[in-house]
């Protein structure tokens, strides 16, 4: 009941969207979770942020995501990524390959999974996936957002960002990942952040304005001491508590002030898409 009773209430607070991460360890199962969420209430909007591309076939992700869009009555977001954390591959015996080999992997899934959603069998043959539609899969049910559930990539790099500018309808800005898969590289966020929204925009070209940005923050805290916090935050990481305060990722200060660093933001940036982490 506290899983539902959390989504009946986000609804009541004003949420637009419940989200549910996709990892092997402390967190209860996505998709049977954001089901339970959708049966328990009536407009919240409900997503994974993000599916790992390497725990699942590409056919059986977009048959999942179909149905929960079919039986939600067309409220889901389909958030998808490479993969990225070194021990979760570890404990199942999945092996971690490169994030070069990763990325062009999670490439071929967004194209069968694209194709999965169109009216006709397809067929798909490349260098990780081999699908051919027209024998052994069924496309139903079929999603009730067309042509198919919102997608939504996230990623710090600009390979993973042009991608995602191309291909996906929520682009969601992070920091880089370590190539070793051990966490974030926080050393990324000294990049200005207005050049990840350029590499967005060089690559999604003419439908960048139909392309909405969103930001998974690290903090959202009513404080009347941003410095406290920002420095508590820090810990040993190579980064100023300025640097800090001054990135979109971290919401922190009263509610005024909260609210004209969103505004500041939406007007700098073009973010509209706030994830806060419960």
């Amino acid at each position: 009941a506290q899983w539902t009773n959390l989504a009946k209430r986000a609804e009541q607070l004003g949420y637009s969207t419940l989200v549910v991460p996709d990892h092997f360890i402390e967190q209860i199962a996505p998709v049977p979770a954001l089901m339970a969420a959708a049966a328990v209430t009536r407009e919240l909007r409900v997503g994974s942020m993000v599916f790992c591309n390497d725990f699942r076939h590409p056919v059986m992700l977009a048959k999942e995501a179909a149905t929960i869009d079919f039986l939600s009555n067309g409220r889901f977001e389909l958030g998808i990524g490479a993969g990225w954390l070194k021990v979760e591959y570890d404990a199942v015996g999945f092996k971690f390959e490169s994030p070069s080999v990763r990325v062009s992997r999670l490439e071929e899934s967004l194209k069968i999974i694209k194709g999965y959603f169109s009216k006709e069998p397809f067929v798909f043959s490349g260098k990780y996936y081999n699908v051919n539609g027209v024998v052994g899969i069924d496309q139903l049910p079929l999603s009730v957002q067309k042509p198919h559930p919102p997608i939504l990539i996230g990623g710090g790099g600009r390979r993973m960002l042009s991608i995602a500018a191309r291909e996906a309808d929520i682009v969601s800005i992070a920091v880089k990942v370590k190539a070793d898969g051990t966490g974030p590289d926080v050393a990324d966020a000294k990049l200005p952040f207005i050049q990840k929204v350029r590499w967005v925009q060089e690559a999604a070209d003419d439908r960048f304005d139909d392309i909405e940005l969103n930001i998974l923050t690290w903090t959202a805290s009513i404080t009347d001491d941003s410095r406290q916090v920002a420095s508590k935050l820090r810990g040993r990481k190579q980064i100023t508590e300025e640097t800090l305060l001054s990135l979109p990722y971290t919401l922190i200060g009263s509610e005024e002030q909260i609210v004209e660093e969103l505004e500041k933001h939406r007007d700098e940036y073009g973010i509209s898409y706030y994830i806060i982490w419960d």
